[in-house]
Parts: C-alpha cells; structure tokens; sequence
C-alpha cells in the first residue's frame, strides 16, 4: 500500500499542473490535398515492412496528406481516446461522477499488464477517484484502469454506440464486447483508421466532442502523455501536444495535435503486419513515427531552428 499511496500523491499532482491551452478555435477548413507533404510522407513508408497508414491536416488551412487513411488498423491502446469520449459522455449526462471514489473490483486482470500500469497494484477494496482512473488511463496507458473504465460506461457496445451516433462509422472496441469477437481477433483490443482516430482529436481540440466544457477537460488530459519517445521527441519541448500512442507486437500507433507556432495540426500513424516485432527504440514502426512526425513539423514550421537532440 505504501507503493499506491506515493503513486496516488504522484497522480495528484500531475493533474493540478496548469498547461495554459490555448481557447478552442472555431471549426477548421475542409482538407486540401499539400502535394508536396503527400509527397515527402510517400517517400518516408516506401519500403516498410508492413502496412502503414498516415493522415495529416492543418487545422487553419486544411492542407493535408492521406496515406491509407481510410483503412481499418489496430488502435491498440489508441482506443482508449474512444473510451475517454464516452466516460465524459456519462458524466455530462449524470451517469457518472468524475469525483468518486471507486473501490477496486479484483476482476480486471489483464494478461498485456505493462511495468507502468498502477492499479494493478491496488487490492480489493482500495478505493480510487474516478478522474484519477482517466488520468492513468491516457498519461501512462494503464490497461486495468482503461478496462474498469470500459465496464463503467457500459462496456465496448456502449462506446461504440456513441462512436456511431458520432460519425466514426470504422472506430470500434472489439475486446470484451460481445459479438466482435472476430474482429477482436483481427485487430485487438480495438479498431480505428488513421482519419478517424485523428478527427477524433480536432473533436476534442474545437470543443465539439461531448460539450465544450468535457473536450477542455479531455484536452488537457491528452497533453500528459509519459511516453514520449516517438512522435513527440520531434516536437519542440515548447510545442505542447494531446496524444495517444498504442503498441503490439505487429503494430506501433500514435494519434497527436500539435499547438505548432504556424497554427494547429493533427496527426495520426498507424501500422499494421509489420515484419518487426521488437520492442527497442530501432523498432522499424516506432523509427517511421518518428520520421513522419520530424517531417510534418519541419514542413508546416519551416523556420523553426530546433532540432532534436537525437
């Protein structure tokens, strides 16, 4: 217990750091194609072992790149942005309460439990707020809080209903919902394709998804992600971004809005059947974020002199 209360003191003040977001523009331009970042990206996965797709769009002009952005791949732990959207959907409607304290049910074991989840170290009983359960869920991708979240808002069929009524007609949780079981063995824990999931933060980011009020609440959530390593480490550490990243063995996501200096921009990289299945910083997925997020930044903030370190 002595671990969950230094963790617990840990999350607290995680969540009380301001992050100066800025307001929530009005809604964006319809994308055009930019030929020449189409280009670039095309040059970037050609030779990939795997498949790869890509979506790009600048929020103030609409220029844009798609790469098999239509195309259904696995979120991995991607889903859980879905699983943030329909949490905040409950508690808008009174359903939930973002201040409760939930005592922990010791039925959520999960077989893919990663060294960062917390709550798998909590015993039956112990009680946990529910905005401190979301929290984990997206800054460190804890995989028991994401599925007690799940079970409280109804379980997969429940966020996926919202995910339809919602236009995301490809983006769904497969994983424990009864009746996607052969999707679950296709793709996972869930589904999405790179447009989807990407538009899924512009939602967020333009105060559109649940209400005003919830997407401010989740945006700032997004901002707090530990693992920084890919898309991120390209980013200037000035340049604040909302993102989710998602990891399995043939797959390497990350779905980000950048605050960029030249006007906000999302992105979202996603690969599937990928040859390798390592889990270094070589890996050829995790390498190819980290080209394509270099390459989106540099191409829509040309005359920002920083470079990563790296």
């Amino acid at each position: 217990m002595k671990r969950i209360v230094a963790l617990h003191l840990l999350v607290l003040l995680f969540v009380t750091v301001p992050l100066h977001a800025r307001d929530a523009p009005p809604a964006t331009p319809a994308a055009r194609t930019d030929s020449a970042l189409t280009a670039t990206l095309q040059r970037l996965v050609r030779g990939f072992g795997g498949d790869v797709g890509v979506y790009v769009r600048h929020l103030p002009t609409g220029a844009s790149a798609a790469i098999h952005a239509d195309e259904v791949f696995p979120t991995a732990s991607m889903i859980k942005v879905p699983l943030l959207l329909a949490l905040y959907d409950q508690v808008e409607r009174g359903r939930l309460d973002l201040k409760a304290e939930l005592p922990y049910p010791d039925t959520l074991r999960y077989q893919y439990e990663e060294s960062t989840d917390v709550v798998r170290y909590m015993n039956p009983g112990d009680t946990l707020p529910l905005s401190e359960l979301a929290f984990l869920m997206l800054s460190v991708s804890d995989n028991v809080a994401s599925l007690w979240i799940q079970a409280l808002v109804g379980g997969g069929a429940a966020v996926n209903e919202w995910l339809g009524e919602h236009g995301f007609s490809r983006t769904r949780v497969n994983s424990r919902t009864p009746g996607r079981e052969e999707a679950r063995a296709q793709y996972g824990w869930g589904q999405t394709t790179p447009r989807e999931i990407a538009e899924a933060l512009v939602m967020i980011r333009e105060g559109r998804a649940v209400s005003p009020r919830a997407s401010e609440s989740m945006y700032r959530m997004l901002t707090n992600s530990y693992w920084a390593n890919e898309a991120l480490s390209q980013l200037p550490p000035a340049v604040q971004a909302a993102s989710k990243q998602g990891f399995v063995d043939r797959s390497r996501s990350e779905v980000l809005l950048v605050n960029a200096p030249t006007g906000d921009y999302v992105l979202a990289v996603i690969t599937k059947n990928q040859a390798d299945t390592s889990y270094t910083t070589d890996n050829e997925g995790s390498r190819l974020i980290r080209a394509v997020s270099r390459a989106v930044y540099e191409h829509f903030n040309p005359d920002d002199p920083w470079r990563p370190l790296r």
